[in-house]
């Protein structure tokens, strides 16, 4: 499957995490199976856009009744599901969960993720070694925070 097959999504840390689409019923991984799960809106074809990244312990029963999807469908064009698992440790499922959001900021993930002093400074000096530099070419020091 070319069009609905797998897809990675980059979180903050840098880190790739490779999810499987999930259409139907049939496609959900078996009970107990816990992991990640992300709502998309498929745009232009290829360019997808993550609406929603949440965990659950059963991946199953929480997709097929999760409250916030009729509203992914409905109001964002939501079109696809996609699940990461399995991922037994809730620890490890909470560490991804929130890589994820602050990575691609999905607009139906409303809750600020509380982050350690530490941690903001590392993910400003990241992005600024990743972004190009326009100072660099200009001769000119970017200034500090």
């Amino acid at each position: 499957m070319f069009f609905f097959g797998s897809h990675s999504w980059r979180g903050a840390s840098g880190r790739r995490y490779r999810f499987k689409c999930v259409l139907t019923k049939q496609g959900l991984p078996p009970q107990g199976v816990g992991g990640i799960y992300v709502f998309v809106r498929r745009r232009f074809g290829f360019l997808m856009e993550p609406l929603y990244v949440g965990k659950a312990h059963e991946l199953r029963s929480r997709l097929m009744g999760h409250e916030k999807w009729p509203r992914a469908f409905w109001y964002y064009g939501a079109t696809e599901r996609y699940v990461l698992g399995p991922i037994r440790d809730e620890v490890d499922r909470r560490r991804i969960e929130e890589d994820l959001i602050r990575g691609l900021k999905p607009r139906m993930n409303d809750m600020e993720i509380p982050q350690a002093k530490g941690a903001a400074r590392a993910k400003r000096n990241a992005a600024a070694s990743r972004a190009f530099d326009l100072s660099a070419i200009l001769g000119k020091r970017p200034q500090q925070a």
